[in-house]
């Protein structure tokens, strides 16, 4: 699988990422060896990058995935965790997590974006996963704790980035004014774009994207199914979006996206997941793949051709925004 540079980094990562959350068993239970199959499905598809968090699972995601790529030669893969979110013990525990994962709530999250918790968190995530570095560190949702996060974390894991402990940072949101200020504002390299530039919203045009290519630096994209709507040929209504029930409006629109694909001989969702890639600053489109099927279905739609002229013709139609670039990204920083 083609790789893609992290702009001014020597960190390389595959056009396709691992998104590790659902191993964490995200709104329901994921089966260890369902888990480490998907991972292993992963590998033998050539994806060379996989990403997770603390928050994933309390700690089940770092640790599934550390254990699947644990005997793997470590040169050949790059792994990104984030940090903000420390795991402490949980003093009143209810028995299971009360943010979305199917877990025992031993653990508790505790917003920390200090240089301190910082350290403390890349420790324990090395710990989890049992590996002897991160590749990339992102910072987790910061979106209530700008000046820490900025004056604090980003520096800290900058001293890192030059001592070479880690290869790239960055910040990972589900909103993209903020990390247009990461961008422009410390030493990111790389952020992880949740949601803000797919088929049915490229908002992200209005400042994160600009910034990304102003400055030289990257943006993985994520969420570009957006949650679910874009994840199927058809559309239906009580599919989600942005983690609600996606009002008919915008599954009718969906329909339509749907219907210019069909004519172009191609799929909404692997046009969701080719269209990112429009603009020169993606470096990358990661799914999160629950199991080999998953994985499976997610390679084949990425590796379909889809045609440049659909988005001219959803440009024309007016379903997606006419400042989407017209030119797909480049070959720079691209090796096979």
């Amino acid at each position: 699988m083609r790789r893609r540079k992290i702009f001014h980094t020597a960190v390389e990562i595959t056009e396709l990422g691992f998104g590790a959350s659902v191993i964490g068993n995200l709104y329901r239970v994921t089966a260890p060896q369902a888990a480490s199959a998907a991972i292993d499905a992963a590998w033998d598809a050539g994806i060379r990058y996989f990403d997770t968090a603390p928050h994933y699972g309390l700690g089940l995601s770092e640790r599934r995935l550390g254990a699947a790529l644990r005997g793997r030669p470590r040169e050949d893969f790059v792994i990104s965790s984030k940090v903000g979110r420390l795991l402490v013990a949980n003093e009143d525990p209810r028995g299971v997590d009360s943010e979305g994962f199917v877990v025992r709530d031993d653990l508790r999250r505790q917003w920390d974006f200090s240089r301190d918790g910082v350290l403390r968190s890349l420790e324990a995530s090395l710990e989890r996963t049992g590996l002897d570095r991160l590749d990339i560190v992102y910072l987790h949702d910061p979106d209530d704790h700008w000046r820490q996060a900025a004056e604090e974390a980003m520096p800290a894991l900058a001293k890192l980035r030059d001592q070479g402990v880690i290869g790239a940072l960055g910040a990972g949101m589900n909103q993209s004014a903020m990390l247009a200020r990461f961008l422009r504002e410390t030493a990111a390299d790389v952020v992880m774009l949740a949601g803000r530039y797919t088929l049915l919203d490229q908002s992200a045009l209005d400042d994160v994207l600009p910034a990304a290519l102003e400055h030289g630096k990257s943006v993985v994209a994520v969420g570009v199914f957006n949650s679910g709507l874009l994840s199927r040929d058809r559309p239906a209504p009580g599919m989600k979006y942005d983690y609600q029930d996606a009002p008919p409006e915008l599954v009718a629109r969906a329909l339509a996206i749907a219907d210019v694909c069909a004519a172009h001989g191609t799929s909404l969702p692997a046009a969701a997941i080719a269209f990112p890639y429009t603009h020169p600053s993606v470096v990358n489109v990661t799914l999160g793949m629950r199991n080999p099927d998953q994985l499976t279905r997610n390679v084949e739609l990425h590796r379909r051709t889809v045609p440049q002229a659909l988005w001219d013709d959803l440009r024309a139609q007016g379903l997606i925004r006419p400042d989407v670039p017209r030119v797909a990204l480049t070959e720079r920083n691209s090796t096979v």
